[in-house]
């Protein structure tokens, strides 16, 4: 066995406090042959992070109070990714007909739409309705995929795994809209996938602002997800797209 596979006994400081060593934070990110990420810097590779931009649509962002405020955000990192060469995936939340929806289907149409009766549901966003398009300045590449969805998390009922896996993808960047509603529930089922979350804080909109806390501290709790912002993202993106040039240069 070697000494970066050797099982390591840390010191017990109390019933939920543990204090890794400085020298043992190396070891700890080499263990039985894997890599094991850590760090934002760890994942930002064009060879093993995607970027996936949730529901930027027309008939979302309009929900939300500080919609221009998100877009802006949201094309800054979107623009730093295809100049690093970030492979990028859009989703879209698709209403199905009402003579489609099932149970879970009519339930969270009643919820959103706060009404008591299934007769009184709207399918909001209907393939063909205008609500249901991206947002323009999104603008996706003929290189970039567009999934459409009916339920919350990106993966359930999309190719967006297959299409990860088959190009070595094992972690993703999210930013969109919203956080309590979408972007939680896609960060959680990527984790429990094998992909590592990268959740851009303040490119991720929202409804409800505490629910959106809420579901931040959640993932900062559970730990299984790497939280950042605009600024040190696009960062780490342009300093791939420096190497970028100077390799080509």
């Amino acid at each position: 066995m070697s000494e970066n596979d050797r099982a390591i006994q840390l010191p017990h400081l109390g019933s939920n406090e543990v204090r890794l060593p400085p020298e043992v934070e190396f070891i700890m990110q080499r263990a039985f042959g894997l890599s094991i990420p850590q760090t934002l810097d760890d994942v930002c590779d064009p060879a093993r992070l995607a970027l996936v931009v949730y529901d930027m649509q027309v008939g979302i962002v309009n929900q939300i109070e500080n919609g221009q405020q998100i877009i802006d955000r949201v094309l800054q990192v979107l623009d730093a990714a295809r100049k690093a060469g970030i492979r990028v995936f859009f989703t879209r939340h698709m209403s199905l007909p009402k003579e489609l929806m099932g149970v879970s289907q009519f339930r969270m149409a009643m919820a959103w739409q706060r009404v008591k009766s299934a007769i009184e549901v709207e399918p909001w966003f209907l393939r063909d309705s205008p609500g249901f398009h991206l947002i323009s300045e999104l603008n996706p590449l003929p290189s970039e995929a567009v999934f459409d969805k009916i339920a919350m998390s990106a993966f359930e009922g999309t190719p967006l795994d297959l299409a990860l896996r088959d190009c070595g993808i094992d972690a993703f960047a999210i930013v969109g809209i919203a956080m309590e509603i979408g972007i939680e529930p896609t960060a959680r089922q990527g984790a429990d996938l094998g992909y590592i979350p990268v959740i851009v804080k303040d490119a991720c909109g929202f409804g409800h602002r505490d629910a959106a806390a809420r579901s931040i501290a959640s993932l900062e709790f559970a730990g299984d997800s790497l939280l950042t912002n605009v600024e040190t993202i696009c960062a780490q993106f342009q300093r791939i797209r420096s190497q970028q040039v100077g390799v080509t240069a």
